[in-house]
């Protein structure tokens, strides 16, 4: 554990906090006495999700290549309103 005063503390809170991450305990001091400990927080795990692992589990219904909407029913879509 590291112990430290309130004005370094301060004056290199981005050293602490590296030192924090790094799973190791800052003390912080006023007058020599302790008045607050800095930890650090462990990372979460990383996502081990490989790319296609879901190959195959989709089932498709009806036809792909065909047009999302039927000819007959292409009228709405026209630009003219005619």
């Amino acid at each position: 554990m590291k112990a430290t005063n309130v004005a370094d503390f301060r004056k290199h809170l981005s050293t602490y906090l590296a030192i924090a991450e790094g799973s190791a305990t800052v003390e912080v001091c006023r007058r020599n006495i302790p008045i607050a400990r800095v930890v650090g927080i462990p990372r979460a795990t990383r996502n081990r999700t490989v790319l296609g692992c879901g190959r195959g589990t989709g089932v498709l219904l009806g036809e792909v290549v065909g047009p999302p909407v039927p000819p007959d029913d292409g009228e709405m879509l026209r630009q003219d309103g005619a």
